[in-house]
């Protein structure tokens, strides 16, 4: 950075599962002076660590990170609470003089933290209804519904979240508007760089296959078994978290854990996909490469598009 500091301002590193954001958000957060706020919302939940590959103390290689580890896995996640936690700690690292580094692939998580965005109400007789149906019918039911409505949200929320097909359904009723339609142009709250972490399909997908091998072998069953003691599968929202939705299915003897395996890693590359498609659509999003290929020049890149920001 040049002698006289420029401001700190929001960095969001964003894009898909496996892209390699957790580890350019620890160098740019070093290199700016600054810290690094979660953005994936079930890397909140204590104990879900090996499935949601958070970094370990170590791998955070001294920068402190926040919110992460806040939810037991029984609470259900709120994306307005986790606007306001959020939000102050943005507003605590910017008064301090510390560069907030956001880093996470849940679109909507993001858009709460630095975007214009106020959630609808909740109608608790439209939601007890709606959730209702939801027990009788089952989630598939429901996104067939929410995909007549609104095919952008039906896009944008896989198909087995119940929680959140509900939700916009919901949404959607009270407002009389497309659940898409309550979220606002992109406008800004905070000054904010967002940088997108690309990489090819392909290496994607190799890349998601290798990691949930890791997670298998670091595992994640036992770590899954471990937060079924604790209430996992009665949490609305953990429950159904990539790999560990799988597991659960496993444990209950609902398929071989080599079918859980197999599943996760073809659930998580169709997620990956929704999470590319989401920041795609976001025109503020700055995108470099994440390939293998490319590595080594992603942190410079990076840099230098946040000087370049800075400076314009």
């Amino acid at each position: 950075m040049s002698s006289a500091a420029p401001a700190p301002r929001v960095i969001a590193v964003v894009g898909p599962t496996a892209a390699g954001k957790s580890d350019l958000g620890v160098f740019l957060a070093q290199h700016l002076g600054g810290e690094v706020v979660n953005a994936d919302s079930m890397q909140l939940y204590r104990g879900m660590d090996i499935g949601t590959a958070k970094l370990t103390p170590a791998e955070r290689d001294g920068v402190p990170h926040h919110l992460l580890d806040i939810w037991d896995v029984t609470e259900a996640a709120s994306v307005a609470e986790y606007q306001k936690l959020a939000r102050a700690e943005i507003d605590r690292l910017l008064a301090d003089g510390r560069w907030p580094i956001l880093v996470g692939g849940s679109g909507l998580y993001v858009r709460g933290a630095v975007d214009h965005l106020d959630f609808p109400g909740t109608d608790p007789a439209v939601r007890a209804r709606l959730e209702a149906e939801l027990e009788l019918h089952g989630p598939g039911a429901l996104h067939a519904r929410l995909a007549a409505a609104d095919p952008d949200a039906a896009r944008a929320i896989l198909p087995g979240n119940g929680r959140r097909i509900v939700r916009a359904l919901e949404v959607i009723e009270i407002t009389g508007k497309p659940f898409t339609a309550n979220l606002p142009s992109h406008e800004s709250v905070y000054d904010t760089v967002q940088i997108g972490v690309d990489v090819g399909r392909p290496e994607l997908d190799e890349r998601i296959a290798v990691r949930v091998d890791r997670m298998w072998e670091a595992g994640l069953v036992d770590e899954v078994r471990t937060l079924e003691a604790q209430g996992l599968r009665e949490g609305r929202t953990a429950s159904r978290a990539l790999g560990y939705q799988q597991v659960l299915a496993a444990l209950a003897g609902e398929c071989t854990e080599e079918e859980a395996r197999t599943e996760t890693v073809r659930a998580t590359k169709r997620f990956a996909r929704r999470q590319d498609s989401w920041f795609r659509r976001d025109p503020r999003v700055h995108w470099l490469s994440g390939a293998v290929a490319d590595r080594g020049e992603l942190p410079g890149q990076a840099v230098a598009l946040v000087e370049r920001a800075v400076t314009a």
